[in-house]
């Protein structure tokens, strides 16, 4: 059961009435406020309050997969979509999912589509997700629909987690790093300092002087180093959600080495693979050039399927479209080329998507290749310059026989 908020009116007074009330679904909160004798203005399910409930406003790729399975499995074996959502709904883990789909369950009882209310949720159902639901509903195979969109979410959190997975190497060798300088500049430095200040003709070097000076900062100016520090990360981010800022950086992953290689193929492969999941679902193929501009999540491409989709629209073919075109790799077009000639357009884009996979798993072996020893070199520069920094004085002094 679900916590619902609800507003009445009593006829008796004509007072709005507002309160609480755990029920399966809004229309048995509607039932309930009619047997109470109050007229029902507005229900709404209730999110969970209280200190962490943060962490659990998003629905995680995992709930989605498993949602997509368990509903196909049932309605598969039979079922009618309303017992296969309920049945599905009274068993997610996941709180935000399981709002969403009582208030699906709830739209599809007053008469609506599947497909249209999930889309009234697109933070979690995006529009693969309901147009491929659209389609299975029109076809008649609704399971199937749901089932490669299971396969579908799974490739893409399997690309992505791998991505994550490499970068949390050198996050944590950097932080690392840097709490051990941040320690060598509060803790150590100053000592070191009080030392040199007792020995007035002590002629220190320049690599000396400037790391002093560097803890002395440190030391008097924290907080003004958090407050850039906030204030850098905070305007960052501002910026990057921005039109201006998304297509920077977009533009710096197609084209900085040595990621443009990786995010270029994963692009490749998350474009291949939704178009092989649409297609095999009867989406038309413009529409699958819309959907999947707006899914590969970067702005140069995005552009480049637009301009593709308008020459589709002319009469060309989509393979001629991509020829030449700098934000795609030559061997889409190719793959494209040959599935267009031979009529199945749906298992080449199936074996481009499964290559540029392997790809990205060969990209990123390749960075954490580099990585790894360009990561000592750093370590081993900022060891060395503070051990320079606190020795040479030492070894000065012991050269002039003080």
């Amino acid at each position: 059961m679900l916590n619902y908020k609800y507003t009445a009116r009593d006829p008796s007074t004509g007072k709005k009435v507002e309160g609480e009330v755990q029920a399966d679904s809004e229309q048995e909160v509607a039932k309930s406020i009619k047997d109470q004798g109050y007229a029902l203005l507005s229900v709404k399910a209730k999110s969970e309050n209280g200190l962490f409930s943060f962490i659990n406003k998003k629905v995680k790729a995992k709930d989605k997969v498993i949602f997509s399975r368990q509903l196909s499995t049932l309605i598969g074996a039979g079922l009618p979509l309303l017992q296969s959502l309920r049945s599905v709904t009274t068993q997610t883990k996941s709180k935000p999912l399981q709002l969403v789909l009582t208030e699906v369950i709830s739209d599809i009882e007053s008469g609506k589509a599947f497909a249209f209310a999930l889309g009234k949720h697109p933070k979690i159902f995006n529009q693969i997700f309901v147009n491929l639901v659209a389609a299975g509903e029109a076809s008649g195979t609704l399971d199937r629909a749901l089932e490669r969109l299971a396969n579908q979410q799974e490739k893409d959190e399997e690309i992505l987690s791998k991505v994550r997975g490499a970068m949390i190497y050198p996050v944590i060798v950097l932080l690392v790093m840097g709490a051990v300088v941040t320690f060598m500049l509060v803790s150590v430095l100053p000592q070191v300092k009080s030392l040199y200040d007792g020995l007035p003709s002590a002629n220190l070097p320049f690599i000396t002087v400037m790391l002093l000076a560097l803890s002395d900062f440190v030391v008097n100016y924290w907080w003004v180093i958090l407050i850039v520090l906030a204030v850098f990360v905070f305007g960052t981010s501002r910026w990057a959600n921005t039109g201006a800022g998304k297509k920077v950086l977009d533009r710096l992953k197609l084209h900085v080495w040595p990621i443009a290689p990786l995010f270029t193929r994963m692009y490749m492969a998350r474009f291949a693979r939704t178009g092989t999941t649409l297609i095999a679902s009867g989406v038309p193929l413009l529409q699958v050039l819309d959907i999947t501009s707006r899914s590969v999540n970067n702005t140069w491409v995005e552009g480049s399927l637009n301009t593709a989709s308008e020459k589709v629209k002319g009469g060309k073919s989509l393979s001629f479209a991509l020829t030449n075109d700098p934000n795609f790799l030559e061997l889409v077009p190719q793959m494209i080329k040959i599935g267009e000639d031979s009529g199945q357009l749906e298992e080449m884009l199936e074996k481009t998507a499964s290559y540029f996979e392997k790809e990205v798993d060969d990209q990123i072996k390749a960075i954490s290749t580099i990585i790894e020893p360009l990561l000592m070199v750093i370590l081993g520069v900022v060891a060395i310059t503070i051990v320079a920094a606190i020795l040479l004085p030492i070894y000065g002094l012991v050269g002039t026989g003080i």
